[in-house]
């Protein structure tokens, strides 16, 4: 598949008028993330420093590697990292294009840092310090997770969504922050093993449903029984704020195995069986989800909620969700699904950086764990804690 194939838009170009960065109050950003198997640019326009506001997206493009890792039901870091090297320049340009702007037009260069695949970052980051330092503009790093919980400021630009509790649950990563603002992101909690949306990847392969996970899962589940089997909730009575979807993928395997999983005989996987397996398993990681969502928003006294990453385009998450904050009297802040997934439109984070004297040099590098830890913030204030020095940990 040529890289041009994969491209698809999330903003249309052509309702969209001529900007340049020539204007006195406008400002363009070009915003790079590479973070896992999706390459992807946008270009974004917002309010001048030290004016502030909401970004918009003058184009939104991304090349999905889907196609390259099916076969091995799962994204293979090595194969993500070389498609990137291939992808990104021609996604670039397409942005460019689409958003009818010149290299010359742009005002700062945005890149996600952190967390994710250590080559597939490096090639993001490598393409945005050739690109800042091509151009003499600046360097803006991003965290890939504070760009998935701004993606709801994109989302609803009318409407501040912070202070709030943010639950970002995609395929590598399942955690809940304290959201005082963009940048000042403070860690409550997240999972000690498999990420929900990694979760979802590896039932899926047991049920025979392909990559990727989440909506085939999801799919199955459309027909299925959700009180089919009564499969565990980790933590769903405790008051930590963590997550575990370890042992509930366990016992999906111990549905299809047996106890311990000794049996080597294949069970048949008649659809309907699927279907309740994959209704029963989803509405475990829903309840879990939703559980501790609320239970942040008690012990913080926020009433906002804002959800991003992959897993939140499933429709019953979404509901029970809905359901959550109508009977709680919470504000629900969830991004369109071209947002939950990977894309750079989520890089217009990169606006409140230059207000925090939040800008990067050239020798700043990725961090491809995650930092841990409660009262270890994401953001903050320039030097309160530089990729590479923090404590981290793999995602």
């Amino acid at each position: 598949m040529k890289p041009a194939e994969a491209l698809h838009a999330t903003v249309p170009h052509a309702a969209v008028p001529r900007a340049t960065n020539q204007d006195v109050k406008r400002f363009l950003i070009l915003s790079l993330e590479t973070t896992c198997d999706e390459t992807a640019a946008a270009v974004l326009e917002g309010p001048r420093f030290p004016a502030t506001g909401v970004p918009k997206a003058l184009s939104s493009v991304v090349a999905s590697q889907f196609n390259l890792h099916e076969r091995f039901g799962g994204v293979v870091p090595e194969i993500a990292a070389r498609e990137h090297v291939l992808r990104i320049l021609p996604v670039v340009d397409e942005a460019l294009r689409r958003a009818e702007v010149e290299l010359k037009d742009l005002g700062a260069i945005a890149v996600a840092v952190r967390p994710g695949l250590v080559g597939a970052l490096i090639v993001g980051l490598t393409a945005a310090k050739a690109l800042a330092l091509a151009l003499d503009v600046p360097l803006v790093a991003i965290d890939h997770l504070e760009g998935h919980l701004y993606a709801a400021q994109m989302a609803y630009p009318e409407t501040s969504v912070y202070p709030s509790i943010g639950l970002v649950v995609s395929g590598g990563h399942t955690s809940l922050f304290h959201c005082r603002g963009p940048i000042d992101v403070e860690p409550l909690g997240g999972t000690i093993d498999d990420a929900a949306g990694e979760a979802f990847d590896k039932v899926a392969s047991m049920l025979g449903l392909g990559h990727p996970g989440g909506p085939a899962v999801e799919k199955a589940a459309a027909t299925g029984n959700p009180r089919a089997y009564s499969y565990p909730r980790a933590f769903l009575h405790e008051d930590r704020l963590d997550f575990s979807f370890s042992g509930l993928k366990t016992a999906v395997l111990y549905t299809l195995k047996g106890q311990d999983a000794r049996s080597r005989e294949n069970v048949e996987l008649s659809p309907g069986l699927v279907a309740d397996i994959a209704a029963s398993f989803q509405a475990a990681v829903c309840d879990i989800l939703v559980a501790k969502a609320l239970r942040a928003l008690r012990k913080t006294g926020e009433s906002r909620l804002i959800v991003g990453g992959g897993v939140a385009a499933n429709r019953s998450l979404t509901n029970q969700l809905k359901n959550m904050a109508k009977n709680e009297n919470i504000q629900l802040f969830i991004p369109p699904p071209a947002y939950c997934t990977d894309n750079a439109a989520m890089g217009g984070i990169a606006f409140a950086k230059p207000a925090a004297g939040e800008t990067a040099d050239l020798e700043i590098d990725v961090v491809a764990g995650l930092v841990r830890g409660r009262g270890e913030k994401t953001g903050g204030k320039r030097g309160e804690r530089e990729p590479g020095r923090a404590r981290i940990s793999g995602s």
